[in-house]
């Protein structure tokens, strides 16, 4: 509409038509110029803040890289100058890094499906069943999230030492198997679904299990997605319980594995980097490749309708 107005106008003032092209082809460019200088500001600022956020990662790469001999200088290396894979190398084989990786996905892989199931399970039953006090016992789950886990891994570690599972992959996953979070996740995610759907599903006589196998899992993708995502990072950087829990080598998971890097001897600084940016790799990566699912997922059951 503003630019018909500003045709007729310039008409009224005695423009030809040509000359009015070429005003319209000016200020069409001048406007391009005009985005593309807001576009290129606005991606040199978000490189700007992306390089001041993953510079200490960049810099543990770089140390990872680089020669003993070129860290402790007086100077201040940040890029190796002669970089090499040998710290990588060492890391490997000094420590048995393979097995704690392994270690570390059965756990973190465990835990993820087992709080899938478990909170799926649970947010049903306080979304779309109907029992007495069933407000108090959510709020009573939720109360759970306001203590930290050091106040409870005492007692934890006494009930499990009482059942004689300390030092294996059980002690490592069942006390995770679920989690109030994950349960309040889900429970709001279907509760942006019409309870007419769980009342036509029973009158055609389907059952509770079925209902949440055939009908509600394959509706909240995202919301699996992101808890997935998630969970398996929390577990993947899990370093209190399995440090207290394990005690023999071949159960120890990457964040503990990772200390026996560590020595009086000064090359065990790049050897330590090397080691962390192994093991930060696979959680990068599943974050990378799910966040659109966390992001999606957090935010698809915040509306209802």
């Amino acid at each position: 509409m503003s630019t018909q107005t500003n045709a007729m106008a310039l008409r009224r003032g005695g423009y030809s038509e040509a000359e009015l092209g070429r005003l319209h082809e000016e200020m069409n460019r001048c406007a391009l110029r005009k985005k593309h200088v807001q576009t290129g500001l606005l991606v040199a600022a978000n490189t700007l803040v992306a390089l001041v956020i993953l510079f200490p990662l960049l810099y543990s790469v770089s140390v990872a890289l680089m020669p003993s001999n070129e860290l402790f200088t007086m100077e201040m290396n940040l890029i190796p100058k002669h970089p090499t894979f040998e710290n990588f190398i060492r890391a490997w084989t000094q420590v048995p890094l393979l097995r704690f990786i392994i270690n570390s996905f059965l756990v973190a892989g465990s835990i993820t499906l087992g709080q899938i199931l478990t909170c799926s399970l649970a947010a049903f039953a306080f979304a779309f069943l109907e029992f007495r006090g069933k407000n108090v016992l959510f709020l009573l789950v939720m109360a759970t999230m306001m203590v930290p886990g050091e106040a409870t891994i005492l007692s934890n570690y006494l009930t499990v030492s009482g059942m004689g599972i300390l030092d294996t992959y059980s002690v490592l996953i069942l006390p995770s198997l679920t989690s109030a979070m994950g349960i309040f996740l889900f429970r709001q995610f279907y509760l942006s679904f019409p309870m007419s759907l769980f009342e036509s599903a029973k009158l055609d006589g389907c059952t509770n299990l079925r209902f949440i196998v055939t009908i509600l899992i394959p509706l909240t993708k995202s919301a699996i997605g992101a808890m997935a995502v998630y969970t398996f990072i929390n577990a993947w950087n899990m370093y209190m319980w399995p440090l207290l829990v394990t005690g023999s080598e071949n159960m120890r998971t990457v964040q503990i594995g990772i200390s026996m890097l560590n020595s009086v001897d000064a090359q065990s600084v790049t050897l330590m980097m090397a080691g962390v940016v192994t093991i930060i790799l696979p959680s990068m990566v599943i974050f990378i490749a799910g966040q659109k699912s966390l992001i999606k997922g957090m935010f698809s059951g915040a509306v209802k309708g």
